[in-house]
């Protein structure tokens, strides 16, 4: 199905506006992803999507063709994954999943048969007589994903799926729930302040900030072609390059940039990996600090510009601590952003 917000917000009785006016479409089958800090709106939105919250006058809430917003939550058809997953733990990982079928008063048979489909697709035939109790974190999560489906929903909405899970554990599963949510084939909306998360699961991601969205796009385009200073650092981290801008040249404590185009009256962002340590280059800096990542090195970088700089460096070795450095950053890399947007 598709869902379509209108002018939806939310202003609880003590005055405080938890969701400003806010427009949002989902398109058949798509999985978007609703991004950003505590407090922003995202929950907020997800609640008034799953009929848990009633918005202020003059929102509209379209399922398909419908207009939800007076139904009430058991009439929207829509399935739901909390971050403690609310599983009954008196009751086997079976008749969790059928518990909303039995709700339903479905036939014994028809149960039986949904169950074992679901049962199949989050691969827990073998764990189906388990109490719940002697899962694992992963194990669970699956269950809340399977009985969450088993009604056939119209719509799935999932609230920090993967925020009760060790680090480790969340990144298999992140990329577990990515595969899962194609299978089912079904509209699906989750909240996240991961970045990560929303950018390896969502077909889309939506950003929201002091709650209303700021911007919507696919993950690329958001690392890409941010709008705001607040998407450049919260999808991707960049950093502001704080200089004096005249023309196309960008004059830093460190040396000077050239900028893809004229940059008066913007602000320049930069990210980690664009920052490349060089044998020569335009830019000197000392470096303050060096943590190996595994995979790579974070290098803390003085002297560039008024505070430290990152730069993401990926070679066999990292210079030291209180070393001078060559750094050289390509006109392409560089993103410019309006000021007034920037500072908003």
């Amino acid at each position: 199905m598709t869902l379509r917000l209108t002018n939806t917000a939310k202003t609880y009785p003590d005055g405080t506006k938890a969701l400003l006016p806010t427009e949002l479409s989902v398109g058949k089958g798509e999985i978007v992803s609703l991004l950003g800090p505590s407090g922003c709106g995202k929950t907020t939105l997800l609640r008034i999507i799953a009929g848990l919250e009633t918005p202020d006058a003059g929102s509209d809430i379209w399922f398909d063709d419908d207009n939800v917003t007076a139904l009430s939550v058991e009439r929207r058809q829509v399935g739901m994954v909390f971050q403690s997953y609310a599983l009954f733990p008196n009751m086997s990982v079976r008749k969790n999943i059928g518990y909303g079928l039995k709700m339903q008063k479905l036939p014994k048979s028809e149960i039986d048969a949904r169950v074992t489909e679901v049962l199949n697709m989050c691969q827990l035939q073998p764990f189906a007589n388990r109490a719940i109790t002697a899962l694992s974190g992963g194990q669970r999560q699956r269950v809340a994903l399977a009985r969450a489906i088993a009604p056939r929903p119209r719509l799935l909405l999932l609230d920090e799926p993967l925020s009760a899970l060790d680090a480790s554990l969340r990144e298999t599963l992140r990329d577990e729930l990515a595969v899962l949510l194609r299978e089912f084939n079904i509209t699906a909306i989750f909240v996240t302040h991961d970045q990560d998360e929303a950018m390896a699961i969502a077909d889309r991601v939506a950003v929201m900030s002091h709650g209303r969205v700021v911007q919507s796009g696919t993950p690329e385009d958001l690392y890409r072609n941010p709008t705001s200073s607040f998407v450049a650092g919260f999808v991707g981290n960049a950093m502001t390059l704080s200089g004096t801008i005249d023309g196309k040249t960008l004059h830093l404590e460190g040396g000077q940039l050239t900028l893809p185009k004229k940059g008066d009256g913007h602000t320049v962002f930069v990210r980690g990996e664009d920052v490349q340590i060089v044998e020569t280059g335009p830019l000197q800096g000392t470096v303050e600090t060096v943590t190996f990542l595994g995979t790579h090195y974070r290098i803390g970088i003085s002297g560039i510009t008024s505070y430290v700089i990152a730069s993401i460096h990926s070679g066999h070795q990292a210079p030291k601590v209180g070393e001078k450095i060559n750094v050289a950053i390509s006109p392409e890399a560089l993103m410019l952003l309006p000021k007034e947007v920037a500072t908003a």
